[in-house]
């Protein structure tokens, strides 16, 4: 293994004695998810910094060999341990220092400290296998930011729409004759019905009016086109997806496989237990043999997909910093903790248990937490953002529309301008004073202009 891989869990045997000082070490196996040489070839890792701790707090020295069958401990048939549980009882290691669970059986045998961390069962899976249904699926094809942009093209669409019909004199010749047909109330309809390819009448007669319209009716079809076309790609890719947020929901479907660590004490926990689901749980492990033989194997399958790997949280969480496509259940269940494992009627157990309350109250077991849970996922979440369609995706068709608003708006006040210019020359008048005097009229102003212009008609 090469680099520098900052994983948890030493699945080691520590050994040393009071008297003697330089022990020496075997390394017979070395698990990549539990921990890692560093450039200087040496092992690395939460439990590698706990041992270290406790060596200096207790002033011993130690040697560390890796458990020769990479198990933690369980007992067989005939009565006999395995893993780092029987070595200890063997007598071929002092200490056993690893994400080892306090259990009643293995009280009996061997002595184990106070814990040096809590944790709990959970699963994780792939995240796009743990698809969630929701209330509002109608709303993933567009992302929340993608809703706020379409309201508000909506709304200044629906404003241009009553401006350019107020304005322009091909669609409102005789403001104080003629009633008015865009009012602000039609405009928002008008632009509604577009949206629904009916359509609503009545249509705009003037050049700027058919232009924004044409626009915004091109604006909404494309518009229509990206979200069915997105929400049919999403209905499609979760199709054959559940919803799995607890273990009475991985107990209730057959579509999601899952297993645990083969003869660990999570998987005992589920073979002992009472509750209906989690029986569920290990009988379909039982039938399916699912089993796997490490966590490593455990997290390689949840990675492929259609697996749920079941296991004490804490490490779970370090899979989940580590591996950025797995997420990890909301649900822990089976509260339990991690010791430090000795002889029966060994010296140590006391004073290490001393020892890992004293890094517990000064903070130092919550910095390693911290030290070696560290998320490598931070760019990667943003980086995986959701199918639902972004602004940035659309900028595009914005753009379009609202060149079409500023261009109709403009042909709509060039209109308004010519009309006013021969208004001018009939009157006598100045183009200005013409013009300022039709804006008047049109949005509601328009009282001593009225009287002025009724002067000018009988004048003419």
């Amino acid at each position: 293994m090469t680099g520098c891989v900052t994983l948890i869990f030493c699945v080691a045997a520590w050994s040393f004695t009071a008297d003697a000082k330089d022990l020496s070490i075997t390394t017979i196996k070395q698990e990549p998810y539990t921990m890692s040489k560093g450039s200087g070839g040496e092992l690395e890792g939460y439990c590698i910094d706990l041992i270290s701790e406790l060596s200096k707090k207790l002033g011993f020295t130690y040697k560390l060999h890796l458990v020769k069958d990479n198990r933690y401990g369980a007992m067989d048939s005939s009565g006999n341990w395995n893993g780092m549980i029987g070595e200890v009882i063997r007598g071929e290691a002092d200490l056993a220092v690893a994400p080892l669970t306090l259990t009643a059986v293995r009280e009996q045998f061997v002595d184990m400290t106070t814990p040096f961390m809590q944790t709990g069962i959970g699963f994780i899976l792939r995240k796009d296998v743990a698809f969630e249904q929701s209330a509002f699926s109608l709303l993933s094809p567009f992302s929340t930011d993608m809703w706020v942009g379409l309201l508000i093209a909506f709304l200044l669409t629906g404003l241009c729409i009553f401006f350019v019909g107020r304005i322009s004199p091909s669609e409102w010749a005789e403001p104080d004759a003629e009633e008015h047909s865009f009012t602000l109330l039609h405009s928002f309809w008008y632009i509604t019905g577009a949206l629904t390819l009916q359509g609503a009448g009545p249509h705009p007669k003037a050049l700027s009016g058919r232009l924004v319209s044409a626009i915004w009716w091109l604006f909404a079809i494309l518009l229509l086109a990206c979200y069915f076309a997105n929400f049919n790609s999403i209905l499609h890719s979760n199709s054959k997806h559940v919803s799995i947020k607890s273990f009475e929901d991985l107990a209730n479907q057959d579509v999601i496989d899952y297993g645990t660590v083969e003869a660990g004490s999570t998987m005992h926990f589920f073979k002992n237990s009472n509750n209906a689901a989690y029986r569920r749980i290990y009988q379909h492990m039982e039938r399916k043999k699912s089993y796997v033989s490490s966590m490593e194997e455990g997290y390689r399958r949840a990675q492929e997909g259609n697996f749920a790997f079941i296991g004490e949280a804490v490490s779970l969480d370090l899979a989940v910093a580590r591996y950025c496509q797995l997420t990890r259940s909301q649900e822990v269940i089976a509260m339990r903790a991690y010791s430090i494992a000795a002889p029966l009627g060994s010296p140590w157990v006391k004073n290490l248990t001393i020892a890992i309350l004293q890094l517990s109250e000064s903070g130092e077991l919550t910095y390693l937490r911290d030290k070696w849970w560290a998320s490598s996922c931070m760019g990667a979440d943003e980086a995986q953002t959701s199918e639902a369609l972004q602004p940035h995706d659309l900028r595009g068709l914005f753009l379009l529309l609202g060149l079409g608003l500023g261009v109709g708006l403009l042909l709509a006040l060039l209109e308004l301008l010519s009309k006013a210019r021969n208004q001018a020359k009939d009157s006598k008048k100045s183009c200005c004073s013409v013009l300022t005097s039709e804006l008047n009229w049109r949005f509601g102003s328009g009282g001593e202009s009225a009287e002025q212009d009724t002067t000018d008609k009988s004048k003419a």
